[in-house]
């Protein structure tokens, strides 16, 4: 009974806790402008079945993609086990399960315990690139400090929760033998069956017991801190890359938004008719110089963001030594938007700002390096989008402050004046006139 209570409000805590921080983060989001996001719903579940679920994209790089199918299939699996645990723990039971679905128990608990061995591999792998191969897109400028600790600490806490799996299942199978009354047969585990006696054979009963516990408590504790942790880490991307998905563009990565009211400057310029609802207003901000001018979906993809490095692996700026690392960009924004979000909420006002912006953190150098070429976009596992705030953070600069570098603002200049690139003594249609 002690046990039970003990669960219970353990439980209650880590999910009001996690609960009350996954709220904070929907604010964050929502600071962002609306944004209205239609077409094609079937292509987009299609999407997410294929790419957030099925991990589509990651076989782009098969060895590391598999790698990470292991542990990924080993998590979706070994929530069911879980359920198991809050059950038992909540109601005081023994393996709920084991005598409701018969032998399909036994068919569950055996392919969970072989992901488990193989999430256990591909964990050693992914520690061993980062820490001992240290391959050079984990351990770029952005990457110091917190970020990497981050990666490692979800890494460590996995080979944990494998070993509390492992600690309860083999002491399971033994006690299984010794107090049959307690411990309900769950039939061969091709694993634990092995384990077991190899490590545990020689204990007592009630050292095996302890074991038992102490594996299950562990089971237990690594996934409610997980709960509790994951909306501060980058794993955060295990729910979100689902809507993310779902809400990314369906038209060509290439597609540029256009903006109404300097599409209708242009066609009064030719003498189109224009679209009186997309005027320019005198006070009119061009893109967005903070998290506020920017869409909620931009604000989702930062959110989303895996910090693989798979887009500044192959960002031409980055590769050439530029100042630009597009994953820098996407945690610029996630930081800022937190850094505004707890801005507001110490003054309990949804409109409060503190006077910094996203120029704070990213430098207009690293905006002036994006070539347009979409390949941090085509590489991203989740659909992410760089580029489109790359975008509104150059037009900010251009439209609404009238700056930017010298030889980009020449070049506009002699476009709006003359309709040609290089600046010409004359206009660029002259020739048409000539006899």
């Amino acid at each position: 009974m002690i046990q039970q209570s003990i669960f219970i409000v353990l439980v209650g805590l880590i999910f009001f806790f996690a609960t009350k921080r996954f709220l904070f983060l929907r604010s964050n989001i929502l600071q962002g402008k609306d944004i209205e996001i239609s077409g094609n719903r079937s292509q987009r579940w299609k999407n997410v079945l294929l790419i957030a679920f099925g991990q589509k994209k990651m076989f782009s790089r098969p060895i590391p993609g598999f790698l990470h199918l292991f542990i990924y299939v080993a998590f979706i699996f070994t929530q069911i086990e879980l359920i198991e645990i809050l059950l038992d723990g909540a109601f005081g039971f023994h393996r709920f399960f084991v005598d409701k679905i018969g032998g399909l128990y036994n068919i569950i608990i055996n392919f969970i315990e072989i992901l488990s061995l193989l999430a256990f591999i591909a964990t050693i792998v992914f520690l061993a690139r980062r820490n001992l191969l240290k391959l050079p897109r984990f351990k770029m400028s952005e990457m110091k400090g917190w970020p990497s600790m981050d990666a490692n600490n979800i890494l460590f806490a996995e080979i944990v929760l494998i070993v509390g799996i492992f600690t309860m299942n083999g002491c399971d199978v033994l006690l299984q033998g010794l107090e049959p009354e307690h411990f309900k047969e769950t039939g061969t585990l091709l694993i634990s069956d092995n384990i077991g006696p190899a490590i545990f054979g020689g204990f007592s009963v009630n050292s095996l017991y302890i074991l038992e516990r102490f594996g299950w408590w562990l089971h237990l504790m690594v996934v409610l801190g997980f709960i509790l942790y994951l909306p501060y880490s980058k794993h955060l991307h295990i729910f979100l890359s689902f809507p993310n998905v779902y809400f990314s563009k369906l038209s060509s990565i290439g597609k540029i938004e256009n903006m109404p009211a300097i599409m209708n400057e242009v066609k009064s310029m030719y003498g189109i008719e224009v679209d009186a609802t997309g005027a320019a207003e005198p006070d009119m901000n061009f893109g967005a110089n903070d998290v506020t001018g920017l869409t909620w979906k931009h604000l989702l993809d930062a959110y989303s963001c895996t910090e693989c490095g798979r887009c500044s692996n192959v960002c031409p700026a980055s590769i050439t030594g530029k100042l630009l690392s597009p994953r820098k960009i996407m945690m610029d924004v996630r930081d800022r938007a937190e850094e505004l979000g707890k801005a507001r909420s110490v003054a309990k006002d949804p409109l409060f700002y503190d006077g910094k912006s996203l120029f704070d953190r990213i430098s207009r150098e690293e905006i002036h390096a994006c070539t347009t070429c979409n390949a941090c976009v085509e590489a991203c596992p989740i659909l992410i989008n760089p580029l489109d705030i790359i975008l509104e953070l150059r037009r900010y600069e251009l439209l609404t402050e009238s700056a930017g570098p010298p030889d980009w603002l020449s070049m506009f200049n002699s476009i709006e004046n003359t309709g040609a690139v290089w600046q010409m003594p004359v206009s660029r249609d002259n020739w048409i006139h000539e006899s």
